[in-house]
């Protein structure tokens, strides 16, 4: 359900913000990392170890570790500055990428390779959160000031920038990893990590400005107390299953018939799917509410991914692959959106951030059961994943639609990223 494009602003129109481009360029850069972490270390463990079930086991502490942390670092940087939080951040990530390299080709014990990355995941920078909040301060409602018409296509801008660095992140990766050396791709994910964090940092004009509260004020409630952030962290799991059952069972399944560089692109057609689903988004004024749509995105989702496992061929995989990345935009668009309605702006950057950690957590635990799978019974069967995970997150989404309704603050609905004037919700 939707009008055409001249309804609603453009990407052109919110590229000429004054200040977008000083965080995006930067904002790119810095979270391009993201995306090769953690196929760069599925590929450099399992060179060293020879098996996916021990690679896929230390991407997923790390993926534990961020979505524990990441929140904390979210909730941070809304207290305190993002610049306070990204300059350490960056320089231990540095520091830990280095030693998990190091380790891995030392030929390490597994129970090492687990320590080091820990911190690992702990300090991967907030890149896509602390942006989504910087355009909310860019456009989204101030006393004296009317949200932005343009705050719809900030959060469809916003999930196409993602996937496209999931479209060349595992590409870049797997790339380095394939023709220059097993070590490569985390050792570029370390290099630009560092180089972005530091640029994004410095650009401190369009920063949120830091919401402290004083010893008198009432405790800060954290985004996660809200029932609607849980049900989408919830949704958001079963979306991180995907995208970490994807890029182990690709990763297998290509080596298995025999064309392990067939990875990055069979990998590179899923997510492409997902950026071409995010443009079309933006491009469409919804007259459905971003809950209906939500629940409708995540049906398709769940119906692709459940015939993955029953793929026999690499041309059959890969266009089922961009079918299930058409369905992951608009859950992940719609869900953002709801996520900025229900929390206030004091914690948004914390909220996002729990978003970004339930897909991380999500990744980690997929990554972890579709390669001891793929080791046991053969790269197929690591596909069950993406199902399971978005079938029993369907079931919690459908159970607790009615929490994700916005809350009305001040007789309105509350407005955020996502949010033209009224808010629409069914």
């Amino acid at each position: 359900m939707a009008s055409t494009v001249s309804d609603r602003p453009g990407y052109g129109q919110l590229l000429r913000t004054p200040g977008a481009w000083t965080f995006l360029v930067p904002g790119f850069a810095a979270r391009q990392p993201f995306a090769m972490l953690t196929i760069s270390i599925v590929l450099l463990v399992q060179h060293t170890t020879g098996s996916y079930g021990s690679a896929g086991a230390v991407a997923a502490v790390s993926g534990v570790s961020m979505a524990l942390f990441g929140p904390q670092s979210g909730r941070l940087a809304d207290r305190f500055g993002q610049r306070a939080v990204l300059l350490p951040g960056v320089l231990v990530h540095a520091v830990s990428v280095g030693t998990l390299t190091a380790l891995a080709l030392a030929g390490a014990p597994l129970w090492a390779l687990f320590l080091a990355a820990v911190p690992t995941g702990a300090s991967i920078p907030q890149i896509g959160p602390m942006v989504r909040a910087r355009w909310a301060e860019l456009l989204g409602a101030a006393p004296g000031r009317k949200a932005s018409p343009l705050l719809g296509t900030a959060a469809a801008f916003e999930s196409v920038t993602d996937e496209f660095t999931f479209v060349l992140g595992p590409v870049i990766a797997t790339a380095l990893c394939t023709g220059v050396h097993p070590a490569a791709g985390l050792v570029a994910e370390g290099v630009l990590t560092l180089a972005g964090g530091v640029v994004f940092a410095a650009r401190r004009a369009t920063q949120p400005t830091p919401r402290r509260t004083s010893a008198s004020a009432a405790p800060h409630r954290s985004a996660l107390s809200v029932p609607g952030v849980r049900v989408l962290a919830v949704a958001f799991l079963g979306i991180g299953s995907v995208f970490g059952g994807m890029q182990v069972s690709l990763t297998a399944f290509a080596e298995e018939a025999g064309h392990p560089g067939m990875n990055g692109l069979l990998y590179g057609v899923f997510a492409a799917g997902n950026m071409l689903a995010g443009i079309a988004c933006g491009a469409i004024a919804w007259k459905s509410g971003p809950r209906r749509r939500l629940i409708a995105g995540y049906v398709a989702l769940t119906l692709t991914a459940s015939g993955l496992w029953a793929v026999g061929s690499i041309p059959l995989l890969a266009g089922l692959g961009l079918l299930v990345g058409l369905c992951i935009a608009p859950a992940l668009i719609s869900g953002y959106t709801l996520v900025d309605a229900l929390v206030p702006g004091s914690a948004r950057t914390e909220a996002f951030t729990w978003l970004t950690g339930a897909v991380a957590l999500g990744q980690a635990a997929a990554v972890t059961v579709a390669g001891q799978l793929a080791d046991a019974h053969g790269a197929s069967t690591g596909f069950l994943v993406p199902l399971a995970g978005t079938a029993l997150a369907l079931v919690t989404l459908l159970s607790l639609r009615s929490r994700l309704v916005p809350p009305h603050r001040d007789g309105a609905v509350a407005r955020g990223i996502g949010h033209r004037e009224p808010v629409m919700v069914d």
